[in-house]
């Protein structure tokens, strides 16, 4: 028995030096590293409602309350707000990163470096696509961190934070690389390293280090249902914030590539409708009139698998890659059309905001060439008034939709505008079309929803 207590004792011992060589030590990291992370904190004045001068503590029901609240002089309110949040130094110099929500609206910033030195910081740039604010404080001979290159990174490679969650300032927390390369909602613009660390409010705007000590990526966002860490945090790939760093000291601001294009993710069953042997590239469905893609031919149904050389392996690529590049450049674009590859080339404009059309929807159950379709959609043709408002020769109005049409979520008010790479133009034609297609097969129907397009693709299943 005691022989076999010791065996045991043994082999506890040997896994436990085992498990703990393979842990990676931080120290040296953070000894190193630790100084050149920073202490961000803003203050922002708030207009209050205005309050009344002199306006005694009454109860509503007292006779003369009434009276102070008409006639006592008003005077405007404020108040002081105050976040914190951190940053790390890039340049001996006094330039500082951070992210572009820490600063935001902030009409006062103060950075406090680990040996307690104050410094009031300027803002040289912010751009809130990317999350990423490049500040200035007035001193040299700063310490300031290594940069690595996150494409090298690996999912399960260690990674360390440094930050002030909650206002403790250089807190470290440490965990792996979950995945890359994550895309968030109103996020096109970066590929986000997702980890594991723990991150917590304040720690945005921190460094995310390598085991080599070297900065891949900024501290950003937590996903979280109560506001607190819960094992989901992202970073901002370093390499994506310099590139704006060089525009933001160079210019202040940042400019972007666009080519005038709606996208959709390419699915397996859109792949096998469009004749692709793989789901792969990004979907166009939607090409804006007199835009840079529109001018170089591209057209809805088309699939980019190429842009500038790079590989588009999925929808979400081509939104960076295309922001990544300047206006004005020319590139070619390789894209996938009626079954072949075919090259374009393109002159990139400029990013910018726009709004797109609403459909009209006049509800008229009575329009002329109905038709239940085999896909159980109960179609009209759109009428001038309709066409002039979505700028389109063709389409059919959606009236109501059953059966394979309903279960892909196709609803009164849509407006179908090809299958496929093919334009609708009728009835008659959608159905003749649809008639060719055998029991099995997936179709793409390009849908028109308010101010939107894209392909569904539906399995027709004639029983």
């Amino acid at each position: 028995m005691f022989k076999r207590y010791l065996l045991f004792f043994a082999g506890f011992l040997f896994a436990a030096s085992v498990w703990s060589a393979e842990l990676p030590d931080f120290t040296t990291l953070v000894e190193k590293q630790g100084a050149a992370v920073v202490n961000v904190s803003t203050t922002q004045t708030i207009e209050a409602p205005q309050g009344l001068q002199g306006f005694p503590n009454l109860p509503e029901n007292d006779p003369f309350y009434e009276f102070f609240r008409r006639f006592a002089p008003k005077v405007p309110q404020q108040r002081e707000s105050r976040s914190l949040g951190s940053g790390f130094i890039i340049s001996a110099d006094g330039y500082v990163l951070t992210n572009a929500h820490v600063v935001d609206r902030a009409d006062k910033i103060t950075v406090r470096l680990t040996d307690k030195r104050e410094f009031k910081a300027t803002v040289v740039g912010v751009d809130k696509r990317t999350d990423v604010a490049l500040l200035k404080i007035e001193a040299n001979g700063l310490p300031q961190v290594v940069l690595g290159k996150p494409d090298q990174l690996k999912v399960g490679e260690w990674v360390l934070a440094i930050g002030s969650p909650f206002g403790f300032d250089s807190s470290v927390t440490a965990g792996i690389v979950s995945a890359k390369g994550r895309s968030l909602p109103q996020e096109n613009f970066v590929p986000f390293i997702q980890t594991d660390v723990a991150i917590n409010p304040g720690n945005s705007g921190g460094p995310l280090f390598n085991l080599k000590g070297e900065v891949v990526g900024i501290n950003s966002q937590i996903y979280s249902r109560s506001g607190g860490y819960m094992g989901l945090s992202f970073a901002i790939p370093i390499d994506v914030a310099m590139e704006v760093v060089s525009q933001l000291r160079t210019t202040g601001k940042v400019t972007r590539g666009r080519i005038g294009v709606s996208i959709q993710e390419m699915t397996r069953e859109l792949a096998d409708s469009f004749g692709l042997a793989k789901a792969e590239g990004a979907l166009i469905s939607g090409v804006e009139r007199g835009g840079p893609a529109d001018k170089a031919g591209v057209r809805a149904s088309d699939v980019i698998l190429k842009f500038d050389g790079k590989a588009i392996a999925s929808s979400s690529d081509l939104p960076r890659i295309v922001a990544a590049t300047k206006p004005g450049s020319e590139v070619g674009v390789l894209l996938w059309r009626k079954g072949s590859t075919l090259k374009v080339t393109l002159v990139v404009g400029e990013i910018q905001d726009a709004a797109g059309k609403r459909i009209a929807d006049n509800g008229d159950d009575d329009a002329q060439s109905q038709s239940i379709s085999r896909l159980g959609l109960r179609v009209a043709e759109l009428n001038a008034e309709q066409k002039a408002e979505l700028e389109v020769a063709g389409g059919l109005l959606v009236l109501d939709a059953k059966g394979a049409a309903a279960k892909v979520d196709l609803q009164r008010g849509d407006v179908i505008l090809a299958i496929g790479n093919i334009e609708i133009t009728s009835v008659k034609q959608f159905n003749e079309i649809l008639k060719q297609v055998p029991p099995g097969r997936n179709i793409a129907l390009l849908v028109r929803r308010n101010d939107g397009t894209a392909y569904v693709p539906i399995r027709i299943d004639d029983k």
